[in-house]
């Protein structure tokens, strides 16, 4: 990856925060942290890894991007639409009545979104089922999916994987948001889900490590799943929750939090894009 490619990735991830935190202040508050800290994929894979037509958003050879972690779908709204996918300035309805922006991603309500998510570990699931009929199907897409490290608390995470596993689900594609905080504290305090490399390589996928703020490094890890044919792959991320909204910013408290104009102003301005 060239300088002026990383420049324009991370400009796209810092106009995907910026964008959410906007719609967050509309509404006054959200799950800032989960939003915060996948940007920068969202970013790489919006903007230079996703096989996509956004002006024909059911296209049937589309890659296809499920967003498990639900609760993270302003971050997703924002790429989308930066993306072309519907108006900017539609971001700003988020959660509102009448909104085709709910807190959780429907696929039945905003363009683009290819699973509705919302409880945990189930998009999860349906990013496998997905994998297996674009296989049967035999067309060339690709399925990404993102979970959280609290999400892989649940049971249904190792069930899913287990399936993606034994049926060699090579376009499969997944990565988690590893940034060690869930809603009621840290992810060890809860139920530590560590060693994560070691489960998911005994669960028959290829494992592939990265910083999840760092788009260049983010690519080279999408470009070395792209690369494994006899299995499915897993992008650990290590990220920090609420990343770029200095005002919450590895904090426990931005998986869901309020947002002031104060805090909104002061956030763009260390952005950049006030």
């Amino acid at each position: 990856m060239d300088i002026s490619e990383k420049e324009y990735l991370s400009g796209k991830a810092t106009d995907i925060r910026a964008l959410s935190l906007r719609m967050f202040k509309e509404i006054g508050k959200g799950h800032v942290g989960g939003a915060m800290s996948i940007s920068d994929l969202l970013a790489v894979l919006y903007f230079k890894r996703l096989n996509i037509r956004p002006e024909e958003p059911r296209w049937a050879d589309r890659d296809r991007l499920v967003l498990s972690k639900g609760h993270a779908g302003p971050a997703l709204y924002a790429a989308l639409a930066l993306r072309g996918y519907f108006p900017v300035e539609e971001c700003l309805t988020l959660n509102q009545p009448g909104t085709n922006l709910p807190s959780h991603c429907d696929m039945n309500r905003t363009v683009g979104v290819d699973m509705t998510a919302g409880s945990l570990a189930q998009g999860f699931s349906a990013s496998v089922g997905m994998a297996l009929a674009c296989r049967l199907d035999g067309r060339p897409n690709k399925v990404y999916a993102i979970i959280g490290d609290g999400e892989s608390q649940e049971g249904q995470i190792w069930e899913a994987a287990m399936f993606a596993g034994s049926r060699r689900l090579s376009n499969l594609i997944a990565f988690t948001d590893n940034n060690g905080m869930q809603i009621d504290g840290t992810t060890d305090e809860i139920n530590s889900v560590e060693p994560l490399a070691d489960k998911w390589r005994a669960f028959n996928w290829n494992v592939v490590t990265c910083c999840g703020h760092d788009v260049e490094d983010l690519d080279r890890a999408i470009e070395e799943a792209c690369a494994e044919t006899e299995r499915p792959t897993m992008i650990l991320m290590k990220t920090v929750k609420g990343k770029g909204a200095n005002f919450c910013e590895g904090q426990v408290s931005s998986h869901s939090t309020t947002v002031s104009q104060e805090q909104l102003d002061g956030a763009l301005a260390a952005l950049g894009r006030n």
